[in-house]
């Protein structure tokens, strides 16, 4: 009798020790997997589901018909010839900021973060209006100069859509490659330089092997970022009879729709994009430079001489095609009756703004739907983010850590072939979301989960547990350790996340295009709908709008970043 009274007072305080939090991480942590494998599994399906039953037809048919290898043909060389561009740029500029004695760094990092927000469909329209071959500003000015009639330039062809996705492909490989040239020691190329080697020489055999496999790693990164981006190629190839791998996704989705030839096509995508990212990690993980012994070497700076002023002008004029004169031009068309005109006194207007805000109905919506969407995406995201990332960070139960494979999954999912799969999913019982604005929701949602994970999970691993291990033992559970003295020391991480969320989520178009309805559309979609209205101004102001507001959001996380380090160090 004894011992079965032991037995019941074990169990019973195995149950009181029980974590009673269980059930919202193993909640979060299903609602996870369920928000990414969903979508995912449908694509799957319906690529082999046709009207006769079950079949590979459609693959059969993508990589047999001739316009459908013509479109995966001009992705591969696209994406090829924009990665290319992008190492050499980024690379060089990386370069020039972190190794030499370049004068205004912090500005020229603060222009290429410029380059970096600014969304590729945004820029991609305001060089329509710089080099379309007919009204094209360079155009007209290169006319009125040599008297040809000639353009010099056509953005819509092959050529003009490599250099406008190259021109937002290359930050993501400066700041890759910065990362790298900051660690290498100048120890190395030093002994070089003793042996004799010029400065190029040393360039070409210490610090460019060194860098070797960043480079490789921005290559995939930029070829991937070409691979998946939809406005850009639907603005300047569009016109040029120029299809894409994702705009012929978006094709197949007008009437009528073939939804089993876009999932056909969203799979080898798919396969391509998770190959990629894989050959990546494993040349990341592989190779790379690191530091023997207890401290890193003196990293000094190259003095470039006579060549700081030219390095500076061509570092400037590359930046001057990808910001500068973008949204220079949208500026101009924004404040004019007439962009093509000069802005002058007389040419000068704020009707656009006025229009734009006031009286074009869509454009209100739109705007409404887009900051409603961007704040509760958001809010959701950090939320669902920092769980999953507290989960992982600290082992809550078996098989935690494989939930960084789900949260990151969308880190290999284009967002067209994303959208494709939530429209396979939520367009039928038992979920039908497609036509209202949740299903916009969920797409943002599991869009944007990578970034918020990975921010959320960097700041997770700078507090240490032990100060929740103090608040349970004075009795509190794990989510009130959590809400009361984790959250509070995390709150700068925390709220860094919710903003690269929200500025993720107001520039989106690729997964947008293929959701929307006329009740749910947002700014990005009517943007791309007023290019074939001809409506210049209202789609500048508009895109002045995202602007401002995104570089608003990344000063404020600047602001309260830098006030958090100057209360850390009082």
């Amino acid at each position: 009798m004894e011992a079965v009274g032991r037995l019941r007072v074990s169990g019973w305080q195995g149950i009181r020790n029980l974590d009673r939090t269980l059930p919202v991480w193993i909640g979060a942590s299903l609602f996870l997997v369920f928000l990414m494998l969903l979508p995912l599994g449908w694509i799957f399906v319906a690529s082999l589901q046709t009207e006769a039953g079950w079949s590979a037809s459609g693959y059969a048919q993508v990589f047999t018909e001739k316009a459908y290898l013509k479109a995966i043909w001009n992705t591969l060389i696209i994406s090829f010839w924009v990665g290319g561009i992008a190492v050499v740029i980024g690379s060089l500029l990386a370069w020039l900021v972190t190794r030499t004695d370049l004068p205004l760094k912090r500005t020229i990092r603060a222009l290429v973060m410029a380059s970096f927000v600014t969304p590729p469909f945004l820029g991609a329209f305001a060089w329509t209006l710089l080099a379309g071959p007919n009204a094209g500003l360079l155009n007209k000015i290169y006319r009125s100069l040599t008297g040809s009639e000639e353009a010099l330039f056509n953005i819509f062809s092959m050529e003009g859509l490599i250099f406008v996705m190259a021109l937002y492909s290359f930050p993501y490989v400066f700041s890759m490659i910065a990362n790298v040239c900051e660690l290498i020691s100048s120890d190395l190329e030093d002994a070089a330089n003793i042996l004799g080697a010029n400065k190029l020489r040393v360039a070409l055999t210490v610090t460019l092997p060194l860098a070797a496999p960043a480079l490789l790693g921005g290559f995939i990164l930029a070829f991937l970022h070409s691979l998946s981006l939809f406005g850009a190629p639907a603005i300047l190839g569009l016109p040029a009879s120029l299809h894409t791998i994702t705009t012929q996704i978006w094709a197949l989705f007008q009437y009528p729709p073939r939804l089993d030839l876009a999932a056909a096509f969203s799979v080898p995508l798919l396969l391509a994009t998770m190959l990629l990212i894989a050959l990546q990690k494993k040349i990341l993980g592989r190779r790379g430079y690191s530091t023997v012994g207890g401290k890193g070497g003196e990293r000094r700076l190259l003095r470039l001489g006579i060549f700081r002023i030219p390095a500076l002008l061509l570092v400037l004029g590359i930046i001057a095609l990808s910001v500068f004169l973008p949204y220079w031009i949208l500026l101009k068309a924004a404040l004019a009756k007439a962009w093509a005109q000069p802005l002058t006194w007389d040419n000068f207007t704020l009707e656009n703004f006025s229009f734009a805000f006031f009286q074009y109905g869509d454009t209100q919506d739109a705007i409404l739907n887009t900051f409603k969407l961007g704040i509760a995406t958001a809010s959701a995201g950090t939320v669902i983010a920092a769980l999953i990332a507290y989960i992982t960070n600290r082992q809550l139960f078996w098989g935690a850590r494989y939930l960084t494979f789900f949260a990151l999954a969308p880190l290999v999912v284009p967002g067209i072939v994303l959208a494709v799969g939530l429209f396979l999913a939520y367009a039928r019982p038992p979920i039908v979301l497609y036509g209202t604005i949740w299903i916009l929701f969920v797409a943002y949602l599991t869009k944007e989960m990578p970034i918020g994970f990975s921010q959320a999970e960097t700041t997770f691993k700078s507090i240490h547990p032990e100060l929740e291990d103090a608040s349970r033992i004075l009795g509190a559970n794990r989510l009130g350790a959590l809400r009361d003295v984790t959250a509070p020391l995390a709150r700068t991480g925390l709220i860094a996340t919710w903003c690269f969320i929200f500025i993720g989520v107001i520039r989106e178009l690729s997964a947008s295009i293929l959701l929307f309805t006329p009740k749910s559309k947002v700014v990005s979609v009517v943007i791309f709908d007023l290019k074939e209205e001809g409506q210049i101004g209202v789609i500048a102001v508009l895109g002045i709008l995202l602007l401002l507001v995104s570089f608003m959001v990344i000063l404020a996380v600047q602001r309260l970043v830098k006030r958090e380090v100057l209360a850390t160090r009082e």
